[in-house]
C-alpha cells in the first residue's frame, strides 16, 4: 500500500487527506466512495514513506467568508452578462451559418 495525498471538496471547503491505496486509481475511486463523485478537487499525490509529510497535512486553507447580499447580486448580475455574451456569440455563429448554407445551396440550383 501506498500513501496518498488527496484534497477533497467538503461541505464546500477544501480539505487535505491521507489515503493509503495500491495506485492513483484506487485512491481516487475511495475517495470518490468517502466524498462523493464530484468531491476530489486535487487528483491523489503519491507521498513518500521516507519523507515527513505531517506538514503537508497541517497547512489549513482559509475559507472565504460567505458574499453579502450586495455582492452575491453583483457577481450574480456578472455571470448574467457573460451567459448572454456567450448566447449572441452563438446566435450570431447560427445565423452565419444559415446564411452561408442557403448561399452554398442556391449556388447549387444555379448550376442545375
Amino acid at each position: 500500500m501506498n500513501k496518498y495525498l488527496v484534497t477533497v471538496r467538503v461541505g464546500g471547503q477544501l480539505v487535505k487527506t491521507a489515503v493509503f491505496a495500491d495506485s492513483t486509481i484506487h485512491a481516487k475511486l475511495l475517495c470518490q466512495y468517502k466524498y462523493g463523485m464530484n468531491s476530489i478537487a486535487v487528483s491523489p499525490v503519491r507521498v513518500d514513506e521516507a519523507e515527513d509529510d505531517s506538514t503537508l497535512l497541517d497547512s489549513t486553507i482559509k475559507p472565504k467568508p460567505p458574499a453579502t447580499p450586495a455582492q452575491a447580486r453583483i457577481n450574480s448580475l456578472k455571470q448574467g452578462v457573460e451567459r448572454s455574451r456567450e448566447q449572441l456569440h452563438a446566435e450570431r455563429e447560427r445565423q452565419r451559418q444559415q446564411r452561408e448554407a442557403e448561399r452554398r445551396r442556391k449556388q447549387q440550383q444555379q448550376r442545375f
